[in-house]
């Protein structure tokens, strides 16, 4: 089984994460069936098109493949994958076991490749390698490798790709609409609602934005230094940082024009989401939350959602942030805060009785350990069907936040 229920997931779980939303690439686990069953529909990526990447295959290892080597069962897959399916870009993922034994996927990828003429990239991706950010990254070379052979040094540069954003109950939609909206050409989400032909106009792009800067900075970077795009974090969630984000953008464009519409669109939705904030901050002023999330630049804006909403943020924690996530982590909150990097579900427990908070943000693996504690819990993880990106997704998580919160069920707890 993946190590996706593990405190810090697999190599393996993180360049699924990754990938897996491009809706028309086809995914095999080469490996054991426990791997593939983990990732099998089981994300909030909407797709405007294909719906191949909802499922999920592999070759299916048994222990006589595991002693005499699955090459020759992973070729053949491929294979059959060709025949019923003939997809543009196939991605290969080697799970432990591979790892283990020694399968020279490369080899098998680089055949195909030569007998089909379509993209088969190996994606190295053994579990025991170490956790989820290694994955990513092994994800994004895979990303480089299938878009570099696309870069034109001499093709104009027009328009943006926004990595980091999985198209979560369709958040790449809403913040396309508002890039658009504004005069913002959006070439391919990397990887949200993404398709092998928008991934290859991917290096036309003049800008960057990165969204989720523990999945994609470092493929940021990679664009940067090979193919001369510059980049930007940005950050959708909350008024504060959706309306930063916006006016940041039309800005590292250099349009002026853009910087007016952008504006007038923050004036428009602010005042549209008003009226319902300050009904719900009546509900959840002076309450305490607990934050625990992947990436530093999430925690970031989590912590100014909640501050938008009357609450304190009592402890916060990242799996994968940076020294200066934590930096401005530590600007941002109020003195006696617990700033928490990597933590155990033990530490976490602890900090949240000490501090008295009201509510936990995380994902799937916190959610027990919230209830266990009596503590309300909001999703905000991958597998969530609701967006809580743009100014409909500040509506939608101060609404959770409330109805979390404020549920009947809490008068029962001992």
């Amino acid at each position: 089984m993946s190590g996706a229920v593990s405190q810090r997931a697999c190599v393996y779980c993180g360049a699924r994460v990754v990938l897996n939303p491009i809706t028309d690439a086809f995914h095999i686990v080469h490996g054991p069936i426990g791997c593939a069953s983990y990732t099998w529909d089981i994300r909030g990526s909407l797709s405007s098109g294909d719906e191949l990447y909802r499922n999920s295959f592999s070759t299916d290892m048994k222990e006589t493949d595991i002693v005499f080597g699955g090459e020759k069962k992973l070729s053949a897959a491929i294979d059959e994958v060709m025949a019923v399916h003939a997809p543009k870009v196939i991605f290969i993922y080697s799970t432990c076991i591979v790892g283990v034994i020694g399968d020279d996927v490369a080899a098998v990828c680089q055949a195909a490749e030569k007998k089909y003429g379509n993209r088969v990239i190996s994606v190295k991706a053994p579990g025991f390698a170490g956790h989820k950010a290694i994955g990513y990254k092994m994800a994004c070379d895979a990303i480089l490798s299938l878009i570099q052979p696309f870069y034109k040094a001499d093709a104009p540069k027009k328009g943006v790709n926004l990595l980091g954003d999985y198209n979560l109950a369709g958040e790449f939609w809403l913040v396309k609409n508002y890039l658009e909206e504004i005069g913002v050409h959006v070439i391919t989400g990397i990887t949200g609602d993404s398709s092998y032909k928008s991934l290859c106009a991917a290096p036309s792009a003049g800008l960057n934005l990165v969204q989720c800067a523990g999945s994609s900075h470092y493929l940021a970077n990679l664009m940067e230094q090979d193919m001369d795009i510059p980049w930007i974090k940005v950050s959708f969630y909350g008024v504060e940082d959706t309306s930063t984000s916006l006016i940041r953008i039309a800005q590292a464009l250099l349009d002026p024009e853009m910087e007016l519409k952008a504006r007038a669109l923050i004036e428009r939705e602010t005042t549209r989401v008003a009226p319902r904030m300050a009904q719900v901050r009546k509900n959840l002023a002076g309450k305490k939350a607990a934050i625990y999330v992947g990436g530093g630049f999430k925690a970031i804006s989590l912590i100014r959602q909640f501050n938008e909403l009357g609450m304190e943020t009592v402890v916060v924690g990242t799996q994968t942030g940076k020294k200066d996530d934590y930096e401005v982590i530590g600007n941002l909150v109020s003195e006696g805060t617990v700033i928490l990097d990597d933590t155990n579900p033990a530490e976490l427990e602890h900090f949240m009785k000490d501090k008295g908070a009201d509510i936990l943000v995380g994902g799937v693996k916190e959610r027990p350990l919230a209830y266990k504690l009596g503590i309300a819990f909001c999703d905000h993880n991958h597998e969530r069907k609701h967006p809580l990106a743009g100014f409909d997704g500040v509506i939608n998580f101060a609404e959770e936040i409330n109805s979390s919160l404020n549920s009947p069920i809490w008068k029962y707890m001992g």
